[in-house]
């Protein structure tokens, strides 16, 4: 209603009226003629959110192109595969950089995918979907003037008393906000754990710094733009759980809670655009590969004997490692020294096209 209020006295305005001046303009008798909060307030709901998806699904891309940059930019650095924090097999920097753009282009197309479900609007239901009060000329015909107005594909639903009743579209997008937070929480951590130490840690890529340092740790920068992309991802699954809670709670023809929706679902797309558009320009794209480090940890670890396997066989490359652990050597020191293999065949084992070969 007081948007209603609002619009009037803007047209009062602009036919030159004074403001309040009802009688030539009514809030409710012409503003809000046909019209219900219970038709409207959705749709408009639907409009922000898909304008917003838009601008997200971009943020997102341009986020997975930065990764595909890096991982163009890191294709010859091999270096160590973990699995459950643990030494495991050889893989090379660019193809970890390459899972984090597959993560975010599958993110893409669901946010892609969204507009889909918003589209279909109960505008022309009014109250409860009934068209109580709106002539059928105009219920049959405001979708079309609407869709027009916003460059929207909308359309009407076909049961308006289903569409103004049941709101579970909105669920089902905040889930796909949530699949994205998931995603970026989980790689921003990841970068914050590849880039620990950086001198007692894995240290194996350096993040762009964004504070002067620690006001008590000399030297100490820490990696404050993964940890606040992470924090938004935190929020948007708390959001998430709101929007389930709230969109559940509706009673009989109608949901009382809409505007709690609205606040977390809208929240949760700015967010998730700032946090992509903040993370591409002020992370991603300055991330650097510490080459000496991962070299150096492809020599001393485990994880390389794996690579050589197919050659030495699996019990002479537990003798190896024991070997390098008694001898305090590295693995390519235990490995040459036997003889079994050359330096050539050894380099070539753990070669980056070797260690990204589908297969033996």
């Amino acid at each position: 209603m007081n948007v209603n209020e609002v619009i009037a006295n803007r047209a009062l305005q602009l036919l030159g009226e004074k403001p309040g001046s009802y009688e030539i303009i009514s809030p409710l008798d012409d503003v809000n003629l046909h019209q219900s909060t219970n038709d409207t307030y959705p749709t408009a709901l639907k409009i922000a959110a898909i304008r917003l998806l838009r601008n997200l699904e971009q943020s997102v891309l341009n986020l997975q192109e930065a990764f595909q940059q890096k991982e163009k930019e890191f294709a010859h650095i091999v270096k160590i595969g973990r699995t459950q924090l643990q030494d495991a097999v050889l893989t090379t920097l660019g193809r970890e950089m390459s899972a984090y753009a597959e993560a975010f282009n599958r993110d893409r197309w669901r946010i892609y995918k969204c507009e889909e479900r918003l589209r279909v609007v109960n505008l022309g239901g009014t109250a409860i979907g009934t068209g109580l009060g709106a002539p059928k000329q105009f219920i049959f015909r405001v979708v079309d003037r609407l869709r027009e107005n916003t460059d929207i594909g909308l359309a009407r639903a076909e049961n308006l008393i289903d569409g103004t009743q049941n709101v579970d579209v909105f669920v089902e997008v905040s889930g796909i906000l949530k699949a994205h937070a998931t995603n970026l929480l989980k790689i921003s951590n990841d970068l914050r754990l590849l880039s620990s130490g950086p001198d007692a840690g894995f240290g194996e890529i350096i993040l762009p710094a964004k504070q002067a340092g620690s006001s008590i740790m000399p030297g100490k920068i820490n990696p404050v733009i993964p940890e606040a992309v992470a924090q938004i991802a935190i929020r948007v699954m708390g959001n998430d759980q709101i929007n389930s809670h709230a969109c559940s709670a509706g009673n009989l023809e109608l949901n009382q809670f809409m505007t709690l929706v609205a606040d977390a679902l809208l929240e949760n797309l700015m967010l998730l655009n700032n946090a992509c558009s903040v993370f591409r320009e002020h992370c991603v794209l300055g991330i650097i590969a510490n080459e000496e480090v991962c070299k150096r940890n492809v020599e001393n670890s485990t994880a390389t004997i794996t690579a050589l396997i197919p050659k030495i066989g699996y019990e002479k490359a537990c003798e190896f490692i024991n070997i390098a652990r008694n001898e305090s050597i590295t693995i390519k020191q235990a490995v040459l020294k036997s003889k079994l293999i050359s330096e050539a065949e050894y380099e070539e084992l753990i070669s980056p096209e070797s260690v990204c070969r589908l297969g033996n």
